[in-house]
Parts: C-alpha cells; structure tokens; sequence
C-alpha cells in the first residue's frame, strides 16, 4: 500500500555559514518547497532538481547539499538516485496527519586545503597508497565507502572511553598455570616509584586491583609529607614499558605481573597522571554522515511498473527484468603481446557468486593479435531478476588449442554441482588473463551499457603475486593503464536506473517509519517461530553445510533462508561456525552479517586472537564497505591494542596485494582517522624506522650478495651503516607495541642466510630496574606471513590447553610483516639452538652425544631443586611443540631452528614447511620422523638405554592430553588455516593444502583410536631417533664448512 507522505525542503536564499557538527538549524532565510508523495516517490536527484527551479526563480547559483538531523548529527542525502523516503529520516506528522520529514538544504562546507592537504599527505604515507589520486567520481564505489565508512567511526568515537583508550591495560582471562599457583600464597612484592620524589616496595595479595595500590600510594605520600592532589587522575605503569595496570583486574589477571611470576622479576610501576599522558586528539573530517540505509531502495512493491504512468517512474525494480543476462564482446587490444603467445584465444565469460561459478559460456576462439574484434553476444540461461547481490561478471582470455571449446552454448551449473562446467570449456587452455565486473553495484544499481576493463595477467601458482581465488573475489581493475590488456563490452541498457530492491519491509528497513507506526509486519506464526528457535540451537553446527546446499539464484528460497537467518540468535552459534560463515564459500550479506553478530561479544583477547583471519576475510567480501570492515574500524578504534596489530595486518597487504589495494586501503584509512594523534604519531615514526630498516637490508645484499661470502668485516660495515641511516630517535617495536626502542647498539651483525637478515640490538626504555636490550631480526625478502600464521595459531594452541589447565611453557616470539616480503621478528634472550648447545659440548660429533642437552642444562643449574624444574619445565615443552609441530605438520627441523633457554624451554623457530611439506634430497624426504623427539631429549627425561622413566611417562600423557584438546577443537583449527588461504602463502594456497590438518587431527577417528595414533607417532620418533641425529650432523659440518670458508682473509 502506498502511503501519504510530505517533505518539506528548506532552501537558503542567502549564502551564509552552516556547521554540521551541532543539531542547530541553518541560520539563514528560506523558502519552503513542499512535495507531497502518494505514488510519487521523490529521489535526491528529483528534489535538486526543484531546488535548481528555485534558484533560476531567485537568480542564485550554486551547488546544495541536503541534509537532516538525527540526534546531535546531520546526515546527508548522498546518492542522487535514493528514494528520500527510504532513508532514516526522523518523522513527524502535519496537521493534516500527513507524515512530514525536514530537510535542510546547504552549500558545501568551505575547508582549509592546505590543512586537508597535510592530513591526507600524512594519511598517504602511513596507507602506503593515494587514494585521492584515484577518487574521482563522486558515486564510485571508492568515494562512496569513504563516506559511509565515517558513520560507525564517528559513533565509535562518540562512546569512546579516552582513559580506557589511552591506558588499555594487557590481561587475560585464561586460569593461572598450575607452576604459577604455588606462588599466590606468598603474595606479589611491588616497587612503585613516583618520579624522582618516592620509591617504595610492598607485598600485596595477587586478587589486589590497581585502584587498591593506588590508595597505598596516596597514604604513602601523606605519611612522608609529600605533595599529591587527591583530585589528580593517576594511573599505574609498569616501568621500562608502555604499558598500563588499569581497571577492575585483580594483578592475577595482568599479562606482565604472570610475566613477571614466571621469570622471578619484581613488579616494578610507576604512577604517572593521565593527564601528563599524550593525548589521543582526533582531526575530525568535516563530512555530513551517510546513514547506512544509503544505497538501500524501496521494495519491490514500490518500485514495480505495474499500474504506473511513464511520467511516475524513475527507476526500475531487478525483480521486474524477466530478460535473460547478456554480453556484447566487442573486442580486446594490448599494447604489447607476450613473448610466447598462443595461436589462438577465446573469451570465457561466467557468473561468479563468491567462489562459485554459477554459469559460463564462451566466445569463438580468433587470432591471438595486439587487438581482435568479436562484436558477438555472449547470452547466459540466467534471467537478471535472479542475480543475487554480489554477483560478479567474470571474463577471462584463455590460450585454446586444437580441441578447445567453441560453442556458445551456455553451460549452467545445476545446483548440486555450482562449480562444474563442461570439460570442454573447463580450460584445456590456459588462462592468460581475467577480470572482474560487480553486475549489482555498491549502490544496489545494476551495470548498464558499455565497460572496458584492463585485465590482470594470470600468474602461476609458483609466483609470489599468487593470490588463492582471486580471479573469482577481486572486483578491482589493472592500474597499469598503459601497458595491460583491455577488453570493451557491452552490457544491455535501460532507460532508467535499474535497482535492487529492499527485502526488508519499510517497517524493518527504517526505524523512524517503524516508530511513526504507519507500516506494520506481515504476522509471522508465533508457534512456528518459537519451534524454530528451539530447533535451531540444535543444528547451529550445521548451518554452514546447510547453507552450502542453497540455491542462491533461487529468490523466493533466498528470501525464506534470510528470514530464518534473521530470526536466529547469533550467541547460539559456535565461534568456530561462526568464522566459517566468513569463509569464500559464503558470499550472501545476510549470512554474513549474522557470523559479524557473534564476534561482537568477543573480548579483545578474543579478537587479537583471529585477527589476522578477519583482515584477510576482508577479500572475500563483494563490496569495500561490510559489515565485517565496520566492524574491526569499530574494535580497532575501541583498542590500541587492537588497533596496533590492525594496522600492520592490513597496511601489509596494502603493499603485497595488488587486487586488494584499494579496498585495504580505504579501511586503514577509516581506521587512521578515528585512531588519534598519539597512535598517528607512533606509526609514523614506526613506519620511518622500517623504511630506514629496508634501505639498510637492501645494501648489504648488495654488498654481499652471495650466501658464504661474509667477510669478518660484514658486522662492522653494517654499524657504520646503520649510523647514517634515517632512524627515529625512538619507536614502539610493530611486533609488540609495548616496547618502545631508542638508539641502536653497537652489537649488531648480518646473519649467514642466503636473504641476509640483519640481527640489530637497541636501546631500551629508561627504567628503575636496568632493562636489557631489545634484540630485534629485521627480514628483507622472506615473506614471514607464514611464520606469523604458525606463531598465531601457536597462541590458539596455547589458550585450548590453559583451558585445560595444561601450560606447556610455549614461546610465540613476536614476529610480523611490515611490508610486502618485509618485517621483523623478536629475539629470544638467554636461549641457545640446540646445535650451538652440542658444540659446546663435543663439536660436531656432539649430534650423537646423548647426554650433551642434559649435560648442558645440568651446568645452567647447578642446584637440584632448581635442575628438576628445570627439566619440569623442558618436559612440558617439548611436549607442547611435539604437539603443534606435529597438528601443523612442521618440516625442516634441523638443529638450528630448535631453541632452549636457560631455564629448561624447549621451542621452535623459522616455519618455512608447513602441512606436511618436508625437505628433499635426491628425491627423498630428508625428514623421516612426525615431529622431532631425539635421543639427547629423552635422555633429559630420564630415557637411559632402553629403561623408562616417570618423566617419559608423563610426557606421553601430556602429550596425548595436549593432542586430544586440539583435537576437540579442530573445526576452529581447520577454519582458521582455510580462512588463510586468502595469503596466498606458497604452502597453504588451495583447499587441498587443508587436508593434512584435518589428517592430523584425526577428525574421522574416535578419542581412543586418536589416542592411540599419537602414542605409535611417539614411538616412531623414538625408534628413528638416529635418522634425526644423522641429519643434524650433516648440517653442522656444513655450517662449519661455511664458516670456514667465511673466515679466510680476503685478498
């Protein structure tokens, strides 16, 4: 039914100033225009129009915006083709009872362009990308999300704590390790200094909170007479490092005191004002908001054509396009061919829905030339009507040999099998190159008329540039104008916008035409409702293989699955799902949205704990702006913590992901203009030093390009280097913003590796208690996304066990990509390679020497008591990483990327084989154990010959326990490595790479059976030991062969 509704517009007859920050009306004359609606449905562009009139009337001239109020903001009514009536304006009624909505008509805002200039220069630099130089058009899709981006940041910004912001403090919610919990008896001794006026200690119960010791502070202050204002905002910082105990948290529960408990360190705090504390100012963009019902049309009962006069319609609803879906392919040109180009090519043109091909058909194959006309329609058995929003046209080029397809025919998938289509036109060509057109664009209007695209050329699996279904996700267009493949077609055209129409009800699409109580929903059977709610808790672990049976081209059983989707709870859904719903194979808004729902309850841990999946799920959606983009801008700009890491994930694959760029980029820049000028002001400085950093790498590559020819001389040319470098003074670590680094030491080197990384020693933070220096691996050429990826999945890993109450002394070093092939990894202090350790203790025939580890810890303590924690603690260890280097599938374990500390931790380092991919030498494995447990380790467990030992033992059942936990939560673990496929990581590229997680897990087995299998994996170590001591003699006497060489005086 159609409703009476009539807006006033105010248009300004005077030029004058108008702020759009305050609720305060324009204060200038104006004039009224009234336009009723019945049938009539005026759109932006409409009213503009009857404003121009008005201008031609009063001899004026100038460009109006159209704004409304809602609350304290005005929001502009951007898209030319939005229906006013669907927008979330705020109602009332007329006298006469006729819905009335006010709009405000304004000039554009006058700005400082040499202050907007500054600011996007500074944004350009952080991003690694100008997105002004490609924001032309207005309505584009890059503009567009720009605009609609500044809404949730503006309403994030507006609930923000800034203490909490300022002073977020690092806890955990996970149980107190069982090593740990002797010690909460004896109380925590805390220093806590006060500038240069007052250092005092204390011992406090660990469920003290921090306001607690503040109180202690104050008393203290008074007993000495010193001066301290009870009205100061004071706040508890741990000295030497940026970080702060803060809020209702018992000292239990804060990352660095259990830090602090496990190395026997005191807590040392020093209470600062928060007012002294750099301020977290935010520019604001003096844009109006954009509401989020922007690019949302009216429904289909509005929009239909039916019963309409030509004069009434403005647009046309998709529902009512019963033609079926066609292309004109006129032809492609490139400036230069490839150097073996094939004889012949056709063009393949399907309908991409996410990852799936939901129909194909293909040109006739021509001459492959610098330019080839076909002026051929391409139609599909699909009708518009059914395209679902999202929906892609792809066109791929593809080399065709003798039997290559050329029918026209179209091959539509059924729906029991979406991605296969005839192995004719399966490809027994090639791919050469691809791209990707959205068919319903960002603003729901579908594309008409005439395209050329500039095609990306299609690389190898092999190459670095691969990215895992891009050629199916990516919607972006080769920016390489001038040298790429551009391929012209034609797309049918209408003589009106044709649009997408809401499937939501006026009521449900606006909350102020809901609460002017003018619509009412279609009653829905309550019995039924309640039935499927219960019934849905039931089968929410199945909602994923459910989901994958529907057939989206199907709109009355799209319109059934959304309602149910809307009507479910999304807490009842299982984080694991939940993740999975964000995965390629999920391409509906709707189900999307409801996996964002349920991350919406995660805590910051949570969330810090699969962030790097969520950044990359970021190409799996169709559009720039998402649910799943607002909602990190919104926990990024709630957090430091988690803004920090943000930050770095997707300014990396600004750098590294060409058919990502654009979009990457828009999200950083939401997120960096709502972050503040303390966090701008880090990164910048953070960014400097890894510029500076690279510059540094790429020298000495040069210098020395080879891998064995480092002269001794290489360490002092790399500090004489790096002391006329363009180093900050001082920066957070990316990797860990909580420490901050000053000048660089003299005690750095260039490692022996073919990449050359460049081992640096910093400065760390003044502190009462003598900090060491921060050691820190900078990587020019190694993709270390992989390493991230293991190290990630490490903390995952450990957070299961801690739930069981297992804590297996896990080391996830900081490491992370700054670039791409770029980035930094932490140094472990007081820790040793086990190779480095046998040579201490025999050279390299030491690699046979059982008792070399147990000899080596033996002589780091000395003490019984402490020697038995310390095998306690290696125990505990090596059974956490046989685990995880087991699960992962984790190759090239040689005796040099397995570390120990002084105090008895076993861990791993450099993850350059993952499931399964292993090391080969004349075509055999080199590596012929599931993990390494060798004999030297289980001589530290009391293995002497063949005898057993209560040690051994335990390590076998910590072992099967730490195994079967995982095991309980192998969806998460299988999710979390698919949702990384998006990387396009060499050894995790296509889905069958997750099918050696899903071995190891032994999904398909019962407990006991799973049990038993990592128990005969324990013995097939055992029983191969020798093979791994072997291999690890052969890397020592080439690593001594290498140094050797290294050592000779050059002439």
């Amino acid at each position: 039914s159609t409703c009476n509704i009539l807006y006033h517009i105010h248009i300004p007859l005077t030029s004058g100033n108008f702020s759009t920050t305050t609720n305060k009306s324009p204060t200038l004359s104006f004039c009224n225009l009234k336009i009723q609606s019945i049938v009539f449905k005026p759109t932006v562009k409409t009213v503009l129009y009857c404003i121009t009139l008005v201008q031609y009337y009063n001899k004026m001239y100038c460009k109006y915006l159209l704004l409304y109020a809602r609350g304290e903001d005005w929001y502009e009514a951007y898209d030319d083709c939005q229906i006013l009536r669907t927008l979330d304006i705020p109602w009332s009624h007329d006298p006469s009872g006729l819905l009335l909505a006010r709009i405000a008509v304004t000039p554009p805002l006058a700005v400082d362009a040499e202050e907007k200039q500054k600011q996007q220069q500074t944004l350009t630099y952080l991003i690694g990308h100008d997105l002004d130089k490609e924001a032309s058009d207005r309505l584009g899709e890059l503009t567009f999300t720009r605009r609609k981006l500044a809404s949730p940041r503006r309403q994030e910004l507006k609930d923000r704590d800034d203490k909490f912001y300022t002073t977020e403090p690092w806890t955990t919610s996970a149980p107190m390790p069982i090593d740990l919990k002797d010690q909460l008896d004896r109380g925590l001794p805390v220093t806590i200094h006060y500038m240069n006026q007052l250092s005092f200690s204390v011992k406090v119960d660990f469920t003290t909170t921090p306001e607690v010791l503040l109180k202690v502070f104050r008393r203290v202050m008074a007993d000495r007479g010193l001066d301290c204002d009870p009205s100061d905002n004071l706040v508890l910082k741990v000295s030497g490092r940026e970080e702060f105990l803060s809020g209702d948290f018992h000292l239990s529960e804060f990352l660095w005191v259990r830090q602090c408990m496990k190395t026997n360190q005191n807590l040392h705090l020093s209470v600062v004002s928060v007012a002294q504390l750099a301020k977290e100012t935010v520019q604001v963009v003096d844009w109006p908001l954009v509401d989020s019902f922007t690019g949302h049309f009216s429904s289909h009962e509005d929009l239909r054509l039916e019963g309409k006069q030509l004069d009434d319609i403005f647009m046309i609803s998709l529902w009512d396009c019963k033609r079926r879906l066609r292309v004109k392919l006129l032809g492609f040109d490139i400036p230069k061919l490839p150097s073996k180009p094939p004889q012949l090519v056709y063009v393949e043109a399907s309908i991409l829905y996410g990852d799936q091909v939901l129909a194909t058909v293909c040109s006739v194959p021509k001459p492959f030339t610098d330019e080839v006309l076909w002026n051929e329609w391409l139609e599909f058995d699909v009708l518009l009507r059914d395209l679902p929003r999202g929906a892609k046209l792809g066109l791929t080029i593809n080399a065709s040999g003798t039997d290559s397809a050329q029918s026209t025919k179209d091959s539509k998938s059924s729906s029991s099998a979406p991605n296969k289509v005839s192995d004719q036109q399966k490809g027994k060509g090639k791919v050469l190159y691809f791209v990707n057109l959205l068919l319903i664009d960002h603003r729901s209007v579908l594309s008409q008329g005439p395209y050329t695209l500039h095609m990306w050329p299609c690389l190898e699996q092999e190459e670095e540039a691969f990215i895992y279904q891009a050629d199916k996700l990516s919607s972006a267009t080769n920016p390489d104008i001038a040298d790429s493949m551009a391929i012209s077609f034609l797309l049918d055209r209408y003589s009106f916008p044709v649009v997408l129409p809401n499937s939501l009800t006026p009521f449900e699409a606006s909350p102020s035409l809901r609460d002017s109580g003018q619509f009412t929903t279609s009653p829905r059977c309550s019995v039924h409702l309640q039935r499927f709610r219960e019934q849905s808790v039931r089968y929410a672990s199945n909602l994923p293989h459910f989901l994958r049976n529907v057939d989206w081209m199907n709109r009355d059983v799209v319109e059934e699955v959304h309602w149910l989707l809307s009507h479910w709870d999304p807490g009842e859904l299982d984080l694991s799902v939940a993740l999975e719903l964000l995965s390629v194979d999920f391409a509906d808004e709707t189900v999307r949205r409801l996996a964002v729902q349920r991350l919406e309850s995660l805590s910051n841990d949570e969330v810090l704990k699969y962030l790097l999946q969520l950044v990359q799920t970021l190409k799996v959606e169709p559009y720039h702006d998402s649910f799943l983009a607002q909602y990190l801008i919104r926990r990024a700009l709630r957090s430091k913590r988690i803004g920090h890491f943000f930050f770095w994930y997707v300014r990396s694959e600004v750098a590294g992901c060409l058919y990502f760029r654009q979009r990457m980029a828009v999200v950083l820049e939401a997120y960096l203009l709502g972050c503040g000028q303390n966090m701008l002001d880090g990164f910048t400085k953070q960014v400097q030093a890894v510029e500076a950093l690279q510059e540094v790498a790429c020298l000495i590559k040069r210098m020395y390009p080879n891998k064995t020819d480092l002269p001794p001389t290489a360490a002092l040319k790399l500090q004489e280097v790096l002391r006329h470098c363009n180093l900050p003074q001082e920066f957070l670590v990316p990797y860990d913003p909580r420490i901050r680094v000053g000048r660089i030491l003299v005690r750095c080197k260039v490692m022996a590796s073919k990449k050359k990384p460049l081992w640096l020693e910093f400065c760390p933070m003044s502190s009462p208690t003598g900090a060491s220096p921060v050691g820190i691996i900078f990587k020019e050429g190694d993709d270390l996304r992989q390493d991230m990826l293991v190290i990630q999945t490490l903390v995952v890993m450990d957070s299961i066990w801690q739930e069981k109450s297992l804590d297996l002394n896990l080391v996830p070093y900081g490491c992370i990509s700054t670039g791409h092939n770029i980035g930094m990894i932490e140094i472990v202090r007081d820790a040793a390679t086990i190779a480095s350790v046998q040579k201490s203790q025999g050279g390299t025939s030491a690699a046979f020497k059982n008792d070399a580890l147990f000899e080596w810890l033996k002589s780091k303590c000395p003490l019984q008591e402490i020697h038995y924690k310390v095998v306690e603690k290696f125990v505990n260890s090596c059974a956490g990483y046989c685990v995880a280097t087991y699960v992962l599938g984790i190759g090239d374990r040689h005796n040099d990327n397995i570390m120990v500390t002084d105090q008895g931790n076993l861990f791993h380092i450099d993850f350059g084989h993952i499931l399964g991919n292993r090391k080969h030498f004349l075509g055999m494995s080199r590596e012929r154990v599931p993990f390494v447990l060798t004999p030297d380790f289980l001589h530290v467990m009391g293995r002497v010959r063949v005898a057993s030992s209560p040690l051994l033992t335990s390590f076998q059942d910590t072992c099967t326990q730490a195994y079967l936990s995982l095991r309980s939560h192998s969806r998460l673990l299988v999710t979390l490595f698919s949702l990384m496929l998006l990387t396009g990581i060499p050894e995790l590229s296509t889905a069958g790479d997750i099918r050696y997680l899903r071995e190891a897990l032994q999904q398909e087995r019962s407990e006991t059976e799973a049990r038993e299998h990592f128990l005969q994996q324990i013995d097939e170590c055992e029983r191969l030991g020798w093979t791994v001591q072997t291999n690890w003699w052969f890397h020592m006497v080439a690593e001594c062969k290498i140094n050797a060489k290294r050592s000779i005086p050059l002439s």
